[in-house]
């Protein structure tokens, strides 16, 4: 499994960006896609994660009703927009994936992951 993450940079606090993840490998449709981040100094924290197959969403409570994961199963590709953003969303983003047996907030079942994008918010 191959997850290439992009979208990063550069917003304003109340600004939006919306990252991609690039999924390739393998059929998909027995996995879970999630994004975690993690800022300098703190541990990587779950932020939303999709089943492939049927499409159900969980999000974090620190983003929920901000950020938005969606996925396009014929381009095999994750998305996560995300609005109203503040100084505390910046991070590095990384999209991962793993079977749905994952227990979906915790980085450690995720066997797969992408290379990071960096998210900067200026206040």
């Amino acid at each position: 499994v191959q997850l290439q993450a992009s979208g990063g940079g550069l917003v304003q606090a109340g600004g939006s960006l919306r990252l991609s993840c690039a999924a390739s490998g393998r059929t998909f449709s027995n996995y879970v896609m999630g994004w975690f981040r993690q800022a300098p100094g703190k541990e990587r924290e779950f932020v939303a994660v999709i089943k492939w197959s049927s499409g159900v969403t969980y999000h974090a409570d620190s983003v929920k009703g901000r950020f938005t994961i969606s996925r396009d199963t014929a381009k095999n590709t994750v998305w996560l927009q995300m609005n109203s953003l503040k100084p505390e969303d910046a991070a590095v983003y990384y999209c991962a994936a793993d079977l749905t047996t994952a227990v979906y907030p915790a980085a450690g079942s995720y066997a797969y992951w992408g290379q990071g994008t960096l998210v900067t918010v200026s206040s």
